[in-house]
């Protein structure tokens, strides 16, 4: 019982971190564009990289996956929040019904991975050389939402034995 407690508790968090990310984003709206309309602008990388071919300069494009951001961002937690909600209803049932309560979480997780790994480190980072800006690299933080991300699935995916 521990452990399943334990899996439901680590995905609530992760729901409540991707909720207040969302939050953040859409209260402070502003700022956090500034983000994204400078890594696809490519306007602080290296001066003499041979990608800047590769820029986006359209406001209405910066919004637009702006605000693709955003919302999966809020589906990632919303789906890790009911996911943590289904797991907590089945926690004290028998295996087969606790594991399949997981499906909600693991497709939660799964999409927090491709939205921080797709999004953030291959496309922000590599496509549009965000690890070449002083200022607006969010590799980091990517890379260290997608480790909690895979080690929450990795984790939520081990079998649970049965009650006792």
């Amino acid at each position: 019982m521990p452990l399943r407690i334990a899996k439901i508790l680590v995905v609530a968090m992760l729901a409540l971190q991707a909720s207040l990310v969302a939050f953040g984003n859409l209260t402070d709206y502003g700022t956090n564009f500034a983000f994204v309309q400078h890594v696809m602008q490519m306007d602080t990388i290296f001066p003499t990289s041979a990608i800047h071919y590769r820029a986006v300069t359209s406001p209405v494009l910066h919004h637009t996956a702006y605000a693709l951001i955003i919302a999966m961002e809020c589906l990632v937690a919303l789906l890790c929040a009911l996911g943590a909600w289904r797991m907590w209803q089945r926690h004290r049932d028998p295996s087969a019904l606790f594991e399949r309560a997981k499906g909600l979480a693991v497709v939660g997780l799964s999409l927090g991975i491709l939205l921080w790994l797709g999004g953030f480190i291959a496309v922000g980072g590599e496509w549009f050389g965000m690890w070449m800006s002083p200022q607006w690299n969010g590799i980091e933080t990517a890379f260290r939402l997608v480790a909690m991300l895979l080690l929450a699935l990795i984790f939520l995916g081990q079998r649970d034995a049965e009650l006792d």
